[in-house]
């Protein structure tokens, strides 16, 4: 046989066939509409039967992997990892506990995934290239939008939508034929290859999620700190790539227009500088040689570097500067060589520097106009004396655009990813955590409230050897301990339930044989002890069944009481056996010694409960022994207590007392007639006896009659 470890090791292989070959079926019949044009997918029926099959987390992963793998072919395969996780997640929340979908229900679980297809599908499409993916949907878009007016955006969706349709409901027809082939013990063992334990029903899973920890349970705390730190990991992740992408970029970019401004300074002419602006003050332009090739290289310049916006010549004067050379469009147009510009004010700390012809670090600004790194590079004549500066606009504003497009494209990526640790990180801890844990909180608190029931305690004992927890960590050797624990403290009870029966019997053997010292000096007692017990019984359990004294009727309380029960009369042993024994009526002197014998015996009982303390039986051993001879009316003895004063066993005592000296043979008298005897006890009802006593007692006749059947009496009870 293979143990729990094994088992698992074999499911869990079996689960990663599942997977792969969910994932190459997808794969394959993605690359296959990719590779003839289709404007379908087809990549969604390994992740239903997957996700139908074995759960979310290797229905997510058979989405995640899917994309992955189809970005080989594809590149925008990986951005529509978010919809194949959805389609996973809706798919186990339609199959739920069962192994298909309900019939009635696929029409509207196709046109949900056709609705995340088509909707988020066409949303990235947008994003990503600015228009829909396939040539079929932008013609057929632009034909609906050109006759009949409708946004070219929703006409796409539209269509994307209805494609959709098409490509879900094939994917599901095909999935749900491929689960109406797999068998149900398949099922069962590929759904169930994530326990380390014995699988839990549904109701079992339920009930340990109803169950109170404090605050917060650990599968509350375990998904809080997963999807926090998944969170956190993701954001950290991609600020991290962006920032240090961004500080690249920029970093580039600022060697780009340090570049370019080195090469504009490079091929102006600088002993022409002065004749430039003097010609352009003149008559606007300059037609002399240079000066137009010169333009031109400039546009080469700037074309040719990646991220320069403008690149110029100005000469620095001490009032403004003048424009030399510019490749923006409205000064080729409009504009006149030699043109005045004033500084700007947050120009104004680096003019000595130009003004002295140094160089300058490369500024940046961030203002109205945009976003821009610029360069400086001084322009020096044969004499040494600078001229003028090139200048070269590096534009961050396009990178940011960029960025936009890349974070979002990051965050696509991630947020697959994200789901998809996030999806094995619940799985891991709900397989070798919470249900482990959970499994053996519940147990262990049945075994705790189970208390000395030893059958039930066997059950439990049973119950978690059967949890057969194989995580193969602590969790593991934490349920082999308590297994272990539970284990010995079922043997301890067993053995301490055996030493206390053991006890007992010892305990109601010296009972009896106290009992009988004192019955067989009396000659006409016969079985006076076993069926007074007997009747106390039936007396207190009618006592219980009518609701009376609820609190004081225990199991224990009424064992007390029938245990002891032989011992109400051990005070007679201080009684000589001329007076116990007198066939005729004792004289009042004779009497009053009688009824010492309850003072007698409470003073036994009393002695003896100082030597075995704690025990309740000998506690109400006493109140039998020295109260059974008070009467409900206060004007019995030895105190004359009156009513629910006087213990409840004794009271009770009193009746099944008075009952068997009645119905029983003495020296003195012969054995009344059931019927007679009754009568009496009616007659002493209110004023020697509890009424409730005697009521349960009549009423439970039945038990009586086969008391006095087995002690051979029934003779004295015939009409």
């Amino acid at each position: 046989m293979l143990d729990g470890n094994n088992r698992s090791d074999k499911a869990v292989m079996r689960l990663a066939g599942v997977i792969a070959a969910g994932t190459a079926v997808n794969v394959v019949l993605a690359f296959l509409a990719y590779r003839f044009e289709l404007p379908l997918y087809i990549d969604t029926i390994g992740t239903v039967v997957v996700s139908a099959m074995a759960g979310l987390f290797p229905g997510i992963l058979t989405a995640v992997a899917t994309n992955a793998l189809c970005g080989i072919f594809n590149n925008y395969s990986v951005y529509y990892t978010i919809i194949n996780i959805l389609i996973a997640i809706t798919t186990v929340w339609y199959v739920g506990n069962g192994r298909m979908i309900h019939k009635k229900k696929i029409p509207a679980f196709i046109l949900l995934l056709a609705l995340y297809g088509g909707i988020l599908g066409t949303a990235i499409q947008w994003l990503l290239i600015g228009q829909p993916q396939f040539k079929d949907v932008i013609d057929v878009s632009e034909f609906i939008t050109a006759h009949t007016h409708i946004p070219y955006a929703i006409s796409s969706t539209l269509i994307n939508i209805g494609l959709n349709i098409v490509d879900k409901g094939l994917s599901v027809g095909a999935a749900l034929l491929i689960l109406q082939r797999v068998s149900d013990k398949m099922i069962f063992e590929i759904r169930n290859s994530g326990w380390r334990q014995t699988p839990l029903n549904d109701e079992k899973i339920k009930a340990l999620k109803r169950m109170k920890y404090g605050k917060h349970s650990l599968n509350r705390r375990l998904t809080i700190m997963l999807t926090v730190a998944s969170v956190m990991i993701a954001f950290v992740t991609t600020y991290a790539g962006i920032a240090l992408y961004f500080g690249h970029m920029k970093g580039e970019y600022k060697e780009n227009a340090i570049k370019a401004a080195r090469f504009a300074r490079d091929v102006v002419n600088a002993e022409m500088v002065d004749e430039y602006i003097s010609s352009g003050e003149k008559a606007g332009t300059y037609n002399g040689p240079g000066y137009r090739e010169t333009t031109r290289l400039f546009d080469s310049i700037k074309n040719s570097i990646p991220g320069i916006e403008y690149l110029y010549v100005y000469r620095i004067d001490n009032d403004g500067c003048r424009t030399v050379f510019d490749t923006d469009e409205n000064f080729k147009e409009n504009g006149v060589i030699g043109q005045f510009q004033a500084f700007d004010q947050s120009f104004m700390p680096y003019i000595p520097t130009l003004l002295a012809g140094e160089k300058m670090d490369v500024l940046e600004n961030d203002d109205t106009f945009g976003y821009f790194l610029t360069a400086y590079e001084p322009i020096y004549n044969s004499e040494g004396r600078c001229v003028a500066y090139a200048g070269a606009d590096a534009s961050m504003s396009y990178m940011h655009g960029y960025m936009r497009d890349f974070t979002f494209r990051v965050m696509l990526i991630f947020a697959g990813f994200l789901i998809l640790v996030l999806a094995y990180g619940m799985w891991m801890s709900r397989y070798f955590l919470v249900y482990p844990i959970g499994s053996m909180t519940a147990l262990t608190n049945a075994f705790k409230n189970t208390g000395s029931d030893q059958e039930n305690l066997d059950k439990d004992v049973k119950q978690i050897k059967e949890l057969d927890i194989t995580t193969g960590d602590e969790v593991e050797e934490l349920y082999r301990t308590i297994r272990s624990m539970a284990s010995g403290m079922a043997e301890q009870i067993r053995d301490i339930r055996h030493f206390a029966d053991a006890t007992a019997q010892m305990q109601n053997g010296l009972i009896i044989t106290m009992a009988d010292m004192v019955e067989n000096r009396d000659s006409d007692t016969g079985a006076h002890v076993q069926k007074t017990a007997a009747y106390v019984k039936i007396i207190l359990e009618g006592l219980r069944k009518k609701g009376y004294y609820p609190d004081k009727l225990t199991d224990k309380y009424i064992s007390d009481v029938v245990m002891s029960a032989p011992l109400h009369d051990v005070g007679k042993i201080s009684i000589s056996d001329t007076i116990l024994n007198k066939p005729g009526k004792l004289t009042d002197e004779e009497y009053t010694i009688m009824k010492t014998h309850t003072t007698e015996g409470k003073k036994i009982i009393e002695k003896a409960i100082s030597t075995v303390k704690g025990e309740n039986y000998l506690k109400e051993a006493r109140n039998m022994a020295g109260y059974h001879h008070e009467r409900w009316d206060g004007k019995g003895y030895p105190e004359g207590l009156k009513g629910e004063v006087i213990p409840l066993a004794a009271r009770a005592m009193a009746v099944a007392d008075v009952f068997d000296a009645l119905s029983s043979p003495r020296v003195y008298k012969p054995a009344f007639p059931l019927q007679k005897t009754l009568d009496i006890l009616n007659e002493g009802k209110g004023t020697q006896f509890d009424p409730k006593c005697i009521d349960v007692f009549m009423e439970a006749l039945p038990e009586v009659k086969l008391i006095l059947k087995k002690y051979h009496e029934e003779d004295h009870f015939e009409h």
